[in-house]
């Protein structure tokens, strides 16, 4: 069913995609698992969209069903009972993009994990970030973004972390589909990731230290 799952996203089904999602999970089969095949899907509309297979409104769409099947598998996303109380987590889009749905999804994901998420929105200046990080205490920083211009973005961000002598005191997640280890080392983040159940696993051994 997990193929299934990923060609009915893939070919835009979206009553097909909920039904899937609904099935496996009255059959008790692991949410992660579930999510795991619902990014492949996207990852293949991604793909058909570069390659003009499809429009923009195809793309946009896609995300639609993604998130109302990710709303199903929310309530059934595993917490980890030794998790709670891991600590506050400031999380946003960095400036000049207004991507969210991979940002949402870790939100989401660190929410069921035991954090307590500060999502600060999406086009986040950094002088924000800064701002929030120095309010909350917070320990963990995560920086998301989808598109290239948004690498400067976030490289701005951990600068003004720097300037604000909180650098030292917090550990900063760059997520994004384009994100790997020469973009983390090119804004001079502690950590980067394209997935984020792996991200969030990432900062949970960050708070177990």
């Amino acid at each position: 069913m997990g193929e299934e799952i990923k060609t009915a996203l893939a070919n835009l089904d979206e009553n097909l995609v909920l039904d899937l999602v609904r099935r496996k999970i009255q059959a008790g089969e692991d949410p992660e698992a579930i999510l795991a095949d619902l990014k492949t899907g996207i990852e293949i509309i991604g793909q058909k969209f570069e390659a003009q297979e499809l429009y923009l409104i195809d793309l946009i769409y896609s995300g639609d069903i993604f998130r109302g099947a990710f709303e199903l598998i929310k309530p059934v996303l595993r917490k980890d009972r030794d998790s709670t109380g891991l600590g506050k987590f400031v999380l946003g889009t960095v400036k000049g993009d207004v991507h969210d749905i991979g940002k949402n999804i870790v939100a989401d994901l660190l929410t069921g994990a035991g954090f307590e998420v500060i999502d600060l929105g999406v086009d986040i200046a950094p002088e924000i970030f800064v701002a929030r990080v120095r309010e909350t205490g917070s320990r963990f920083v995560g920086l998301s973004g989808l598109l290239t211009v948004a690498y400067d973005a976030m490289k701005e961000t951990i600068r003004a972390l720097e300037k604000a002598d909180l650098r030292e005191k917090v550990k900063v997640m760059i997520g994004g589909s384009m994100v790997n280890d020469e973009v983390k080392a090119y804004v001079g983040a502690d950590a980067g990731c394209r997935d984020a159940v792996q991200g969030v696993k990432i900062v949970k051994q960050w708070a177990k230290g």
